[in-house]
């Protein structure tokens, strides 16, 4: 079956938030003593939620101040330097003229992933955009995307989840629907395949191309 709802996580796979990421950690982590983190350091501590993320930075006595510091830094700054990924829009788009769904399913805060996605055009385009804080659960609780298809309609049957790490992975195997990922994010071919991705490009271009021609 072709799927009619189509899943996209959001950093590192629609979009490059990276950069104001790492300002904001680089900005915080200073103001509690600590060093401020390298842009790869961060990279690769992004993608299981803000708290997990940051406890890479700090002792778990501290998370909590350093969270609070954090989020005030990136909502005051979280629409500098966030970029589509090339050809993000255009497969929305298209995806959209079909009629087929897409939504997003992140780790990011629902607040901030829904602004951004309006900041950048996105919106018209989406059935909905979910995150952290939009239920008690984060990627790879399979409640979280059971929640999620709930509230759309849909079946596991019909739906296809598009990411770049193996949270990514982790959530489709739980959620009972394939993973198809890219190597724009967090991860390479190789780790996505080890975690046990079902398909694995390069880009979004390459993708859309078998996503649409299966219809």
């Amino acid at each position: 079956m072709a799927p009619r709802l189509i899943l996209f996580d959001l950093d590192g796979t629609l979009i490059d938030h990276f950069r104001a990421i790492h300002r904001s950690y680089a900005d915080t982590l200073p103001r509690l003593g600590l060093p401020a983190p390298s842009y790869d350091e961060v990279r690769a501590a992004v993608g299981g939620g803000l708290e997990r993320a940051m406890l890479r930075f700090v002792p778990p006595d501290r998370l909590r101040e350093a969270v609070t510091l954090y989020r005030a830094i990136f909502d005051a700054t979280m629409l500098d330097d966030v970029t589509l990924l090339p050809g993000a829009r255009s497969l929305l788009q298209s995806l959209h003229a079909e009629g087929r769904r897409s939504a997003v399913l992140t780790n990011k805060r629902g607040p901030a992933s829904r602004a951004i996605c309006q900041h950048l055009g996105l919106s018209p385009y989406l059935a909905g955009v979910y995150g952290a804080e939009d239920t008690p659960w984060l990627k790879p609780d399979p409640r979280f995307a059971a929640q999620v298809l709930t509230t759309l309609h849909a079946s596991p049957e019909e739906t296809v989840l598009i990411g770049d790490s193996p949270f990514d992975v982790e959530t489709g195997r739980n959620g009972g629907f394939p993973c198809w990922v890219v190597t724009t994010g967090t991860h390479d071919a190789d780790a996505l395949r080890a975690a046990g991705a079902e398909r694995v490009f390069g880009d979004l271009a390459s993708l859309g191309a078998d996503l649409l021609r299966a219809s």
